[in-house]
């Protein structure tokens, strides 16, 4: 078997080991914090499916009896898992609805926003990192830094309010909620691309420095190779691995942004879904939906790994060899 074959399988592995190890710790931490949270999980499910006005005592009786409430919680944290080895997340107990069906659901609404503020993040961090780095101390650029402080100390919640009053209310120009057009992924797009924007054009900036002030770059340039061609020889690599670097470690930052952004906007995503299965102690909802989150966190950050080694053919090789 060769290298790259013996590498991809233990890449594979890990992968599986960090996604059972993730799915056991998500599983066991989210059933013990709804556990601990106050009030009766039953009356909160009974509202849930009847309305506040709706539920009394003997409504949230039937409710605990018919979802099995009332056995220990080490028997109901026991069925949790035994269904989740059985690649089952049970229904839930709100909607009756299969889980897992309503988790694909999200899914596609909750990658199709990440792609799109992903997308931006990198293409204006880009842009703004290497004019920073062309353009040196020149007054065009030092807006910049200022910016990128109050971006990088700004939450993902202010952002988005503060885009919905400026872009939605007062210029009219972006609906502040809803889905199914592309003009709606627009301002929660951006909210989330802003969160990520401040590291993104600082990495591209310090990277580009780096090559500019390079022994190899100088002598392109001082043999007449024109800046572009001099750019595209010596500063693609570079900053590839270092943008899929950064991004890899800022998921969980998109992470944290999507649930409060889908939430804001009401886009119906997984961040959405699990404030909503919060709120009314929906615990198989809760279960599945941190689930899919931090499994979709493994295996992006995989295959953020597996692009820097590709790029990188010095990652590849074992660590005994690479430090000979």
């Amino acid at each position: 078997m060769n290298m790259g074959w013996t590498l991809a399988a233990r890449q594979g592995a890990r992968l599986l080991g960090q996604g059972a190890l993730v799915a056991g710790a998500v599983g066991v931490l989210s059933f013990a914090m709804t556990r601990a949270l106050p009030g009766d999980a039953a009356y909160r499910i009974a509202a849930g499916r009847y309305g506040y006005d709706m539920v009394d005592t003997a409504a949230a009786d039937a409710v605990r009896s018919e979802l099995g409430l009332d056995r220990s919680a080490a028997e109901q944290l026991l069925a949790w898992l035994g269904d989740l080895a059985h690649l089952r997340l049970g229904q839930s107990m709100v909607s009756g609805d299969p889980v897992l069906e309503e988790i694909a659901h999200q899914l596609g609404h909750t990658l199709q926003l990440s792609l799109v503020a992903w997308l931006a993040a990198m293409v204006l961090g880009l842009l703004l990192g290497t004019w920073a780095a062309l353009q040196g101390r020149h007054w065009s650029t030092r807006w910049i830094d200022p910016a990128c402080t109050v971006l990088r100390a700004s939450p993902a919640f202010l952002l988005g309010v503060v885009l919905m009053l400026g872009l939605g209310v007062h210029l009219g120009w972006l609906p502040v909620a809803g889905h199914g057009e592309p003009v709606h992924l627009v301002l929660p797009g951006l909210a989330l691309a802003l969160t990520l924007l401040p590291g993104m054009t600082q990495v591209v900036r310090t990277r580009l420095q780096q090559v500019l002030r390079s022994d190899a770059f100088e002598f392109a340039q001082t043999k007449g190779l024109p800046l572009p061609a001099a750019l595209w020889r010596h500063a693609a690599a570079p900053l590839a691995l270092g943008t899929l670097a950064y991004a890899g470690m800022q998921l969980v930052l998109l992470v944290e942004g999507v649930v409060v952004i889908e939430s804001l906007v009401a886009w119906p995503g997984i961040g959405h879904a699990l404030v909503h299965a919060v709120i009314s102690r929906d615990v198989p909802m809760i279960q599945g939906t941190a689930l899919a989150m931090g499994l979709l966190f493994v295996l992006l950050n995989g295959v953020m790994d597996a692009a820097v080694q590709w790029l990188d053919p010095r990652l590849r090789e074992p660590a005994g060899r690479s430090a000979a």
